[in-house]
């Protein structure tokens, strides 16, 4: 722990080091901030501040930190950027332009990240439509459609393009990885009500304190699990052949090559996750068409029995 103690004081004293970390929490703190900024146009005395959505509202909403279920201006967070990287990926496989483009060097990935950027505007343009059309009911809006409709598109457009400006200055500016950082502040920013809610639940008499205690040793165990197994590599051997030009002798080393454990990360998880929620969401948008029994059945199936999304 004195180890510990030390190398952030040895990180604080390197005046790079300090600027960067300094210039991240500027940053997230921006982005916090911004969470809690209600749309131009809603009455924020209406707003029920639900954080307990489900289905795939519910992993929106934990991706933005909260400001989905708030009618916030970062409603959408950076969920469409990462969309639109995705696909542009796909297209990199399917499409030969896109293809040519990745084999281009930095010319070829400024391309792409400009690409990008005109597909996120797209995507974001889209989804707040929805979420518009979807989250937000009459009695909340101070302004009539379709002139709400209009106004907050441009403004959630803008502010995740503004959230993307955000993670790409703190990748530039701060320690790096922004998309990254800014997707675990937003989920962590949930923890320390969930750590309270979970002391009152506990000491009230479900379980005690003790339980409480067992509770956060087993999260701090499942974490540590989580970044050694995203850390691991395995080294595979490689051995060169030997060369002899003129009284010299090249190669015969052994190197290794480091082999993540887990390429994907996280992302396959999410995604799956994502997956499954759609046939329970789009029942939601639409409780009376008549396809909606076999997209619960669909739901159901996915989540074994156990989830219904829509009121009985």
């Amino acid at each position: 722990m004195k180890k510990f103690f030390t190398t952030l004081s040895n990180i604080w004293k390197i005046d790079d080091l300090r600027v960067r970390i300094t210039n991240t929490l500027l940053f997230l703190l921006i982005f916090r901030v911004g969470c809690y900024v209600v749309l131009p146009g809603v009455n924020p005395t209406t707003l029920t501040h639900e954080t307990s959505k489900e289905g795939l509202t519910g992993l929106l909403n934990l991706f933005a930190g909260g400001a989905f279920s708030h009618a916030s201006i970062f409603a959408l967070g950076v969920m469409p950027y990462i969309s639109a990287s995705i696909v542009v990926q796909l297209l990199g496989i399917a499409v030969p332009y896109f293809a040519k483009l990745q084999k281009e060097g930095e010319s070829g990935r400024n391309k792409i990240n400009q690409w990008t950027r005109y597909l996120t505007i797209g995507i974001t343009a889209l989804q707040a439509i929805g979420y518009l059309k979807s989250q937000i009911t009459p009695d909340q809006m101070l302004i009539a459609n379709p002139y709400f409709t209009v106004l907050n598109m441009f403004v959630l457009t803008a502010s995740t393009m503004f959230i993307m400006w955000l993670g790409e200055k703190i990748t530039d500016k701060g320690i790096g990885n922004g998309i990254s950082l800014i997707i675990m502040v937003g989920i962590i920013s949930a923890l320390p009500g969930a750590f309270l809610s979970e002391f009152s639940s506990r000491n009230g008499g479900a379980g005690g304190l003790v339980t409480f205690l067992v509770e956060i040793v087993v999260l701090i165990a499942v974490v540590m699990f989580t970044v050694l197994i995203v850390q691991g590599t395995r080294k595979v051997a490689v051995q060169y052949a030997k060369r002899i030009v003129g009284n010299k002798q090249y190669g015969g080393v052994r190197q290794y090559i480091p082999l993540k454990v887990t390429a994907a990360g996280v992302m396959p998880i999410i995604f799956a996750q994502a997956l499954m929620f759609i046939p329970a969401t789009v029942a939601q948008f639409f409780p009376k068409a008549a396809s909606n029994g076999v997209l619960m059945s669909l739901s159901d199936i996915l989540h074994g029995g156990t989830m219904c999304c829509l009121p009985c």
